[in-house]
């Protein structure tokens, strides 16, 4: 006789894109969203039968769960982050049709969309929200979650949701860069690229806004600078002396998180991945993953 099928089942096949990509702008990683979204599924699946039917709307069921195992993660983070060494970035991202290091079986076109919600700046600033803060922010304005179903998610009121937002968005406002043509901010990065490889401090410098960042996460696992690297002169000098063009060694022009970013290659292995913030014409910060456990998108195998 057959079994009659778990309706929940489709759901949650159709759901799990959507729950990766709510997790990852949520987490900032994709290794821990992919766990969050297993753990969602587990906890379905360790309810009855009866209870799962009772479930009106497993989405939104699925949802709430996953959202709930982020603000978890989020409040735990902190601690973890004391640990870290060195500067944490979230983990970088290529394109669709640039992933090489998709865990077996897992279809790349499952993983994460890229929009402006995940560009490396916009991730760095839902970083320093509190969990509060960046699930209700992130829930209402990226997802259009209504605020009453916010505030069961994070257990607070509607309207406590609602300032959350408010406060969110104010620092999105003040960090936000300029909009700029994606093909200008590409000329800008594959500038820097030439210049880094010629060595030619004076052109990095003329590439770099005055104030200029750069940060390196290497997360105690390789060599990188523990606290970020200010103003165009030392940034320029800082990349000046590690060599782009060294024997074995290979610059490539890749998306990043949805924008032009760099790839270092050694040996044809992904070594590092470099994403930009442009604004006019100059690079105001530069972030850079050396981290190899953050890179598992990147490289083969």
């Amino acid at each position: 006789m057959t079994q009659p099928s778990d309706p929940g089942l489709s759901v949650i096949l159709s759901e799990r894109r959507r729950l990766t990509n709510l997790a990852y702008r949520l987490l900032g990683s994709l290794a821990d969203a992919e766990d969050v979204v297993q753990e969602t599924c587990a906890r379905w699946y360790a309810m009855s039968p009866a209870q799962r039917e009772a479930v009106d709307s497993p989405g939104a069921w699925l949802s709430t769960v996953a959202s709930r195992i982020c603000l978890d993660l989020l409040g735990s983070a902190r601690a973890r982050r004391e640990r870290y060494v060195g500067e944490w970035i979230p983990e970088p991202l290529p394109d669709r049709t640039e992933w090489t290091g998709a865990r077996p079986g897992a279809d790349p076109a499952d993983r994460v969309t890229l929009d402006e919600s995940v560009n490396m700046a916009f991730l760095v600033v839902l970083d320093a929200m509190t969990p509060a803060e960046r699930v209700a922010f992130v829930l209402h304005d990226v997802f259009r979650y209504p605020f009453p179903e916010v505030a069961e998610i994070v257990g607070r009121t509607p309207a406590a949701c609602r300032q959350l937002a408010v406060s969110a968005r104010r620092r999105v406002r003040t960090a936000r860069p300029d909009s700029i043509p994606a093909a200008r901010r590409a000329g800008v990065v594959r500038a820097f690229k030439r210049a880094w490889e010629a060595k030619d401090i004076d052109a990095l410098i003329g590439l770099l806004a005055p104030d200029a960042t750069a940060t390196g996460d290497g997360g105690g696992l390789v060599t990188a600078a523990l606290h970020p690297v200010e103003g165009a002169e030392q940034v320029a000098r800082f990349f000046a002396e590690r060599p782009a063009s060294a024997p074995g060694m290979t610059l490539v022009e890749r998306t990043v998180n949805g924008q032009p970013g760099l790839v270092v290659q050694r040996d044809g292995v992904t070594v590092s991945v470099m994403a930009f913030e442009v604004t006019g014409d100059r690079i105001a910060h530069i972030w850079a993953v050396l981290n190899p456990e953050k890179l598992h998108p990147w490289t083969a195998g």
